[in-house]
């Protein structure tokens, strides 16, 4: 029983491990969000893309080794481009608000 406890233990530090890269990559995705966000505001252009999204979508499905579903994949993906579209109107009301 000791085993499968340190078993566990190697588990879970590999588990924080993939964790911190994860919030580093999700960070550094919200960067380019930030700077698209900057450039749609140029270009007068929304934040919202419904073709972009589904081309992302298509993307990481088309990716997905498994084993999460094509359905957790889909979620995942759904919560992490609705943050970075949050990101990107933040930007550009932010940008709006300085050129008045």
């Amino acid at each position: 029983m000791d085993n499968l406890k340190k078993e566990i233990y190697r588990w879970r530090e590999q588990i924080d491990k993939i964790d911190l890269q994860l919030v580093k990559l999700l960070s550094e995705r919200a960067k380019c969000a930030d700077e698209i966000g900057k450039l749609k505001l140029r270009l007068g252009i929304e934040a919202y893309s419904p073709e972009r999204e589904k081309e992302v979508m298509h993307n990481v499905s088309t990716a997905n080794p498994g084993p999460l579903s094509a359905k957790a994949i889909r979620r995942l993906f759904e919560r992490i481009i609705d943050e970075s579209r949050s990101i990107e109107r933040v930007t550009m009301s932010e940008k709006k608000k300085k050129t008045k």
